[in-house]
């Protein structure tokens, strides 16, 4: 759409459209085209790390919390490439007598200094984009190699198809560590729910756990996803992504399955960081974001 047609549809002038359009690309939720704006994605674009590590940092902080209490003293796991595994890593510096195979060179430098984790790298050729180890040096060192748990992100998560990503090397070696674990957990913060890209990585009926956040209340496609995973039989973790501005304690997890009254309803909240955005640019980009 161009900017012009964005103004009229909310009402107010091309100049606060622009800078609003800036606001939902620096959330993934668009990509900025000269003179309007275009649904992000499609099934081979793949952000750079720069870029992704400004997306949804509440929401990451909160999915590692949780995740992080899912990893017991002494055990052996692996962990992807990734901004949301990064967050997770940095948890587990905490974990004594932990082992963590990764073959993220940020998962690996979040663990340095961890003097209780022991960390074992991949091989493989460095991709740049996302600081990760790929190619056949990365598949082969995996071989042979048996852990309890291993924790994935990626590009895209549907009840159809699973985990996905645009890029073939990265898909390859994430589907060598799954083949490593005795259970698959995947961190996913709600954008990502419904969201297919080009490579799947791992299947839905391999998925044992979903870590994720709370989808805002006018996103029906990541709730129906949710709904939809869990009738699958995929265990889902929800975490709140903030604290509650009352100060109030409040649960940072709910964990489903989650039945509700219909498909795709999410009966419950977390109440965290979910409220309806206040103030006229706040329900401006609300706006956009629902149209």
């Amino acid at each position: 759409m161009s900017l012009r047609e964005l103004a009229r549809v909310v009402q107010t002038s091309e100049v606060t459209v622009r800078r609003d359009v800036r606001a939902l690309e620096a959330e993934g939720l668009l990509d900025r085209r000269h003179g309007g704006a275009v649904l992000p994605g499609g099934f081979t674009r793949e952000s750079g790390f720069p870029q992704k590590s400004h997306l949804a940092t509440a929401e990451k902080t909160a999915i590692a919390d949780l995740a992080a209490g899912l990893v017991e003293e002494g055990e052996a796991i692996v962990v992807g490439a990734g901004t949301t595994t990064q967050e997770l890593a940095r948890r587990l510096a905490r974990v004594p007598g932990l082992t963590v195979v990764t073959n993220s060179l940020l998962v690996a430098q979040a663990l340095a200094h961890a003097n209780r984790v022991e960390v074992v790298m991949t091989g493989g050729t460095l991709r740049g984009s996302n600081y990760a180890l790929v190619g056949s040096g990365a598949e082969q060192s995996l071989q042979g190699l048996r852990v309890s748990k291993a924790f994935l992100s990626g590009s895209g998560l549907t009840a159809e198809r699973g985990l996905s990503t645009s890029n073939m090397l990265s898909a390859s070696v994430d589907r060598a560590l799954v083949q490593a674990a005795a259970e698959v957990v995947v961190l996913a913060d709600h954008t990502k729910l419904g969201t297919d890209t080009m490579f799947q990585t791992v299947p839905t009926d391999l998925i044992t756990r979903l870590v994720t956040d709370e989808p805002p209340p006018h996103d029906d496609r990541a709730a129906t996803e949710l709904q939809a995973l869990a009738d699958q039989g995929v265990q889902i973790a929800v975490a709140g992504a903030s604290g509650n501005p009352g100060g109030e304690q409040v649960p940072a997890t709910r964990r489903a399955p989650l039945p509700g009254p219909r498909r795709g309803h999410m009966p419950l909240r977390s109440g965290a960081g979910m409220g309806e955005p206040t103030g006229a640019e706040r329900g401006r980009v609300a706006d956009l974001r629902r149209r």
